[in-house]
């Protein structure tokens, strides 16, 4: 049973792993080293409660005392916990080096896992004082919805750590799928085709965004792929695009869309940033 654990980073994924935590009963501890990005998280996470309250899926009671259980800080020396998790920007030697600052800080039983959704878990081990200590923890956005996260070994992780992640994934209310580190882990190898042929229907003017998503949905699926992307954040969807072809040889058929890579570069990240296929509300990024 994990008593505390910490998030770093208070971004859309590491406020969303937090409230998972901090609803399961948990002590959770949120660093940002950010201000406002801190400030902005304390607001959404007691929103995001309180919508919680509002559509009876909690009491105000219930609220308070998730609130208690959790702890906002830019304090690095406020991270100490049975197991930490990462949720910092996609760039390994950032992740690299914050591990290895906590580790000096830490306990010796102390696990660290990545919420890495693309990069090689087995490289970041390496670079880690402790690697039998590091493990992949990927979760799904919204995190306190979705219920799958994959559990991502290396050969460095030791039995005990991904023991005590597989059942840390269940406190939490989740449904953990182990995997070997490979490039993309399963979900994202697997949904790479679904992206990126949507994209190239779109390049090739086959059929226009709201068609593509139209046809999709009829067939079943909860969301369309544009609109999906949207709710995932293009620059995220696109980096794994690309380090999933990267990591495998560069082939044809999972060559990264020019479409997607504009929209990076015109900051139209989708719901988070108020436009992307679709436009949003303010209020809904």
């Amino acid at each position: 049973m994990i008593h505390q654990i910490c998030i770093c980073g208070a971004g859309t994924m590491g406020m969303g792993i937090a409230q998972s935590s901090a609803q399961a009963g948990i002590y959770t501890i949120l660093y940002e080293l950010n201000s406002a990005i801190l400030e902005k998280a304390k607001i959404m996470f007691e929103e995001s409660l309180q919508k919680l309250v509002e559509k009876n899926k909690m009491n105000a009671e219930e609220k308070g005392k998730i609130l208690q259980r959790i702890l906002f800080t830019n304090d690095i020396h406020h991270c100490l916990a049975d197991v930490i998790i990462e949720a910092v920007i996609e760039k390994p030697e950032i992740k690299i080096a914050l591990f290895n600052q906590l580790m000096d800080i830490n306990d010796s039983e102390t696990v660290f896992a990545t919420n890495t959704s693309s990069l090689s878990v087995t490289k970041m081990a390496e670079g880690l004082r402790h690697p039998q200590r590091v493990i992949g923890l990927h979760f799904f956005n919204p995190a306190p919805i979705m219920k799958l996260v994959e559990v991502v070994n290396t050969k460095y992780t030791s039995s005990e750590t991904t023991k005590l992640i597989l059942g840390l994934a269940r406190q939490m209310g989740k449904t953990p799928v182990l995997s070997k580190d490979a490039p993309g882990f399963i979900v994202n190898r697997v949904a790479r085709p679904f992206y990126i042929e949507s994209l190239r229907l779109l390049e090739e003017n086959v059929a226009d965004l709201e068609a593509i998503d139209s046809l999709m949905e009829a067939t079943g699926f909860k969301m369309g792929p544009f609109k999906l992307m949207d709710l995932i954040g293009n620059d995220i969807n696109y980096a794994v695009s690309c380090s999933v072809y990267d990591q495998l040889g560069k082939p044809e058929r999972l060559k990264p869309s020019w479409i997607q890579k504009e929209k990076v570069e015109k900051g139209e990240l989708g719901k988070k940033s108020g436009k992307g296929y679709y436009n949003y509300k303010v209020m809904d990024c």
